[in-house]
């Protein structure tokens, strides 16, 4: 295929579902969302290759726990800035921002084991006492 018919290869909504492994429903959600701008014949949906791209990124976006407004947020800076700069200093501060809010919740999670530890401690040492 040259690289003319790729860049002008379309998809279909099923064809895009079956790639991903995701439902059609959700790729219409992301269509609802501005995440997606696929142009109609009918009452088909015809994606273009930079559907499918954004798609990909959407779904690797939540897979690193951005939300969907987080992503509309990087395609609309792309789309603003074709230069990615901005897109990418965004990218670093939301990257930057989404590992503290994890680390967070892992420091939040050692300490919820460590009260539940001893919790536990107290609960043998009663039922032991009781025996």
């Amino acid at each position: 295929m040259s690289r003319y018919q790729d860049d002008t290869r379309s998809y279909s909504i099923s064809e895009l579902a079956r790639e991903f492994d995701i439902t059609t429903r959700s790729i219409r959600f992301y269509e609802d969302q501005g995440l997606l701008t696929p142009a109609r014949e009918g009452q088909n949906r015809i994606y273009s290759k930079q559907d499918r791209v954004r798609l990909r990124l959407t779904l690797r976006g939540k897979r690193l726990g951005f939300s969907l407004a987080e992503i509309r947020e990087l395609f609309d800076l792309y789309d603003a800035d074709k230069s990615s700069r901005t897109q990418l200093q965004t990218m670093v501060g939301l990257v930057t921002a989404k590992r503290e809010a994890l680390q967070q919740q892992m420091d939040d999670i050692r300490m919820v084991l460590l009260e539940l530890d001893a919790a536990e401690q107290r609960c043998q040492q009663a039922l032991r006492q009781l025996t």
